[in-house]
């Protein structure tokens, strides 16, 4: 849990529940932006707002966490409801072992236990949501289905585009069923979806003080969305080359659909998977690569349906078949099979909670809460990433980085690297700096150091320039803190 990004958006949605814009110091101050910058220009979530009021109860981020496991909880029932509908033809036993099944694999799937450590994200709304979409098409309510597929276009920029492709496969559906009002409503969802995704991309991310091109991480296609276009266009195999370099991306891909055995492929389902899969596999961002973080809870609603689905096929195949020619395959393996598909991948991810260590935390950590302890509520801060959420409920926090900031407190390690500092020496670097110019050694222990500023003293340093940024500035005096802490 660290302040990129649980205390980011700890800081905006304490911000809802001041009836303010969603804003947070520590995603400004360290991209350079505007102190009154709203997230809602980074991206478009407003669904968030309906956390506000649970900070009228318990103003924390913990209460992000446990809102976070409650949201994917939800879905439980959700999926149960989906594997009964997919089971609907097959004896009640093996219906019931299909819900009972799909219930728990959802649950202890490794994308959810990702994300859960990774702290806290929209996805935990995109999660539940999509669920609901999918599970009201199921059950041929079509109307409910495009409700759902409205909201989840206000979870993220880039959701509408999957819910324009549940709209096409909704209609299908339909048609094939004979049900015109669902067809009707499937093609308005299948045209509104990327509607609204090209508005909020277009207009209104830029409108909220977007800096223009600050998300566009597909360098390779092109250096604007209409170069990478004309690219493609010309020479449609750079997509291809690009998502299979380098070779992480495969091995991501060969992961997702693996842990659960390829099933996913044989279902229409799946297709609601492609925009999020393409952002991937065509980023030139890192971090969307691995399957290490909260990106992959965003597939897991479409992977688990589309797999029920294929499964539940198969298992039709199996029983309408003469025996003689194709045995028949008891439910009970069949479900069995879907289990067996992710019991790797739910071992590897319930590691976390059974290995001893992970209950302990290291030195360092446990010095850092120490420390954060003797800092003053109301003080202004730049904190150790890790240990900035315990500091946004009662101080004014951002992220110590590269650039200094002047805030009365400085708390950071000088043993263990910690982001966004590349090297261990480049924080030894910066607390020498500080010593040096104003700020006294107050407390010290297993690599964690906290400093106080005793004395106005200029502080010599760079800003890094960022989209729409000031330019450089030589000095940095030690008076500009409180300015850049402001909200």
């Amino acid at each position: 849990m660290t302040g990129f990004d649980l205390g980011i958006f700890d800081q905006a949605i304490r911000s809802y529940a001041h009836f303010e814009l969603p804003r947070s110091p520590i995603k400004n101050v360290h991209h350079e932006f505007p102190p009154d910058f709203s997230l809602l220009g980074d991206h478009f979530s407003p669904v968030l707002a309906l956390l506000a009021p649970l900070y009228w109860v318990w103003d924390d981020p913990r209460m992000l966490i446990l809102a976070q496991a409650i949201l994917f909880a939800a879905g439980v029932p959700v999926v149960r409801r989906i594997a009964r509908y997919c089971f609907a033809d097959a004896a009640p036993s093996v219906t019931r072992r299909a819900a009972d099944g799909a219930g728990l694999v959802y649950a202890l799937g490794w994308p959810l236990l990702n994300a859960s450590y990774a702290g806290f994200h929209e996805v935990a709304f995109a999660v539940p949501i999509t669920l609901l979409m999918i599970e009201r098409g199921l059950a041929r309510r079509y109307g409910a289905a495009a409700l759902w597929a409205a909201l989840l276009c206000t979870v993220k920029e880039d959701m509408g585009l999957v819910a324009g492709i549940f709209g096409l496969v909704l209609a299908v559906r339909a048609h094939r069923s004979g049900h015109r009002a669902g067809r009707a409503i499937g093609v308005a969802v299948m045209v509104a979806g990327p509607l609204v995704s090209a508005a909020v991309i277009t207009w209104f991310l830029p409108v909220m003080g977007s800096p223009a091109g600050y998300y566009w991480s597909y360098g390779r296609l092109g250096a604007a969305p209409g170069g990478a276009l004309r690219h493609i266009l010309a020479e449609p195999w750079v997509l291809l080359q690009v998502a299979c370099t380098p070779a992480i991306k495969v091995a991501m891909l060969a992961w997702v659909l693996g842990t659960l055995a390829l099933l996913p492929l044989g279902s229409p389902t799946m297709l609601l998977a492609l925009p999020l899969l393409a952002e991937r596999v065509l980023s030139d961002n890192p971090n969307h690569w691995p399957v290490i973080n909260h990106y992959d809870a965003f597939l897991w609603p479409i992977l688990l349906t589309a797999a029920l689905e294929t499964l539940a096929r198969r298992h039709r195949r199996r029983v309408r078949q003469p025996a003689a020619r194709c045995p028949r395959l008891p439910g009970r393996w069949a479900i069995a099979g879907l289990m067996l598909s992710s019991a790797a991948a739910v071992f590897l991810g319930l590691g976390i909670l059974v290995y001893p260590g992970s209950w302990r935390p290291p030195a360092d950590k446990r010095a850092l809460a120490q420390a954060a302890g003797r800092i003053p509520d109301g003080a202004t801060v730049e904190a150790d990433n890790t240990i900035a959420p315990r500091l946004t409920a009662r101080t004014d926090v951002v992220i110590v980085d590269a650039t200094p900031r002047g805030a009365d407190w400085v708390l950071m390690r000088e043993k263990k690297r910690a982001f966004p500092f590349a090297t261990v020496t480049e924080q030894r670097d910066r607390i020498s700096l500080l010593l040096a110019h104003g700020y006294q050694d107050v407390w010290r222990r297993d690599g964690v150091v906290l400093l106080r500023r005793v004395s106005p003293v200029p502080i010599p340093g760079r800003s890094r320039p960022g989209p729409g940024s000031t330019p450089v500035r030589e000095q940095v005096p030690a008076d500009v803190g409180r300015n850049l802490f402001q909200r």
